[in-house]
């Protein structure tokens, strides 16, 4: 249920809004102008403020810049005619939630405000989970999200911590492997030994050997000096061996043998170290399937694979989302500053966008979205070109002027029209019940936009839903 204070100077369209909204659960309170707004305001706080943008004594843009500053957490929909829409659109770029045009259709008015719900708890959602973080005694504190196939898999790093069998992790790239490696390392028994990883596909077949096992002063051209490899430097630890599946055939066959022995040769030398390490190993490969093409050993699967974790990609963490982005812009806020905050088309584009590359790709958004915004609230054109699907900023600065806005709208109204009409088979029935409006105001909507012969349909209509102006909708 959201609170919602309903602004405008005509008595009965007040009246019908508040109907519409109480149907919907919500609690409404009616002001006639912006003064008695304001006077409404500094008694009560709302979640949400519906008003018009021509208000006697004060209107609604200034309405808007005084919530703002008095009162920054109550979402603001701004109602307006024809002729004012660069004004609403002016705001809404300066952070109001969105703007309605009268007439106000029924569905639309219930559709916003079930947006701004969704927005709200969503925001409640991230404080929670930023509550959680917070807690001293949280063990995986690098390891963010609470949704339950995140649960399931801390659940599960927790329980193997504490042995010390080979594991290997298994992920898309970016989805954060390496964090569940340190987390198996710092809650087990060995957190006070070093924690080794080396990335086995940054290096070639003819050094990968001579890092992991070390080598002697001339054992190849560039040996220039003996060095320990990185079983000696993780000796008592944990060595972590990323992109396991990259390793060549022969520093497979050598790193089963030191599995196998617990000791490794270094190049040039024929002396054995003794080494005790845990192995955790990951790959965004299915390593089965590398068996079967003949790219990876059984044997060596079944040393290093006593246990297997399987990190989900970003797209199947429902809820995280939220809290990682929220974690990501506390972190890339100027010089310690708060975190900037989100629009809610921002978040919708975010959360419409699959992230191939996972939460690696995901702070990097941010981090881009964070330096162009500001300090501002992060806005859509702020995300990068990808997510926010091809949109220019060109596109969105145009928004804010009257022509070309009018022919935008006329243009989409159109062409989501013949959409709905070809998935409605051309049952127009059926399309006007997708739409949410009567058979009348869709034909008034074809006639309009000169799409087939809708005459036919006119005789049995009856008008459509709508608040605060004409029966008959206006284009754009």
């Amino acid at each position: 249920m959201l609170t919602v204070l309903v602004v405008d100077d005509e008595p009965d369209l007040c009246s019908l809004i508040a109907e519409a909204l109480i149907d919907e659960g919500h609690a409404v309170t009616c002001a006639g102008d912006g003064a008695e707004a304001i006077a409404l305001l500094a008694e009560t706080s709302f979640d949400v403020v519906l008003a018009d943008v021509r208000l006697p004594r004060v209107d609604g843009v200034t309405l808007f810049h005084r919530l703002r500053a008095e009162s920054p957490s109550t979402d603001m929909i701004l109602m307006t005619g024809s002729g004012a829409v660069a004004d609403a659109v002016a705001v809404l770029k300066a952070g109001a939630f969105d703007y309605l045009t009268k007439p106000i259709q029924i569905a639309e008015l219930i559709a916003q405000f079930a947006r701004i719900a969704t927005y709200r708890a969503l925001h409640s959602e991230v404080a929670a989970a930023r509550a959680e973080l917070a807690r001293p005694d949280r063990a995986l504190d690098r390891l963010v999200g609470h949704s339950p196939e995140m649960r399931r898999l801390l659940q599960r790093v927790e329980a193997v911590a504490q042995s010390d069998a080979s594991v290997v992790i298994a992920g898309e790239t970016g989805t954060g492997k390496e964090l569940v490696a340190h987390a198996l390392h710092d809650l087990g028994g060995r957190k006070a030994k070093p924690f080794v990883a080396v990335n086995c596909a940054a290096f070639p077949d003819t050094l990968i050997e001579a890092e992991l096992f070390g080598h002697e002063r001339g054992a190849f051209t560039d040996a220039t000096s003996r060095r320990d490899g990185r079983f000696v430097a993780a000796n008592g630890g944990t060595l972590f061996l990323d992109e396991v599946a990259e390793l060549s055939p022969a520093a497979q066959a050598k790193l089963l043998r030191v599995l196998q022995e617990g000791t490794v040769e270094p190049l040039g030398s024929n002396q054995s170290v003794q080494v005790d390490v845990r192995i955790i190993s990951a790959t965004h490969r299915d390593l089965r399937q590398r068996i079967a093409e003949g790219l990876f050993r059984a044997d060596l699967y079944f040393r290093i694979n006593t246990i297997d974790l399987a990190i989900p990609p970003l797209r199947e963490r429902a809820g995280d989302l939220a809290i990682l982005v929220k974690v990501f812009m506390e972190q890339f806020a100027n010089n310690g500053a708060d975190a900037p905050g989100i629009t809610f088309r921002a978040w919708e584009a975010l959360a419409a966008y699959p992230f191939p590359g996972n939460v690696r790709e995901l702070m990097h958004t941010v981090q881009h979205a964070t330096i162009l915004a500001s300090g501002g609230k992060i806005d859509l054109e702020h995300l990068p070109s990808p997510i926010r699907g091809g949109r220019s900023e060109d596109a969105v600065k145009a928004a804010s002027q009257m022509a070309p806005l009018r022919q935008a709208a006329q243009e989409f109204e159109r062409s989501y029209l013949l959409r709905v009409l070809a998935e409605s088979n051309g049952r127009r029935m059926q399309a006007a019940q997708t739409l949410g409006i009567s058979r009348k105001n869709l034909w008034e909507k074809l006639r309009a936009h000169g799409i087939g012969d809708a005459e036919d349909d006119a005789r049995s209509t009856t008008p459509g839903p709508s608040l605060g102006g004409p029966a008959q909708d206006q284009a754009g």
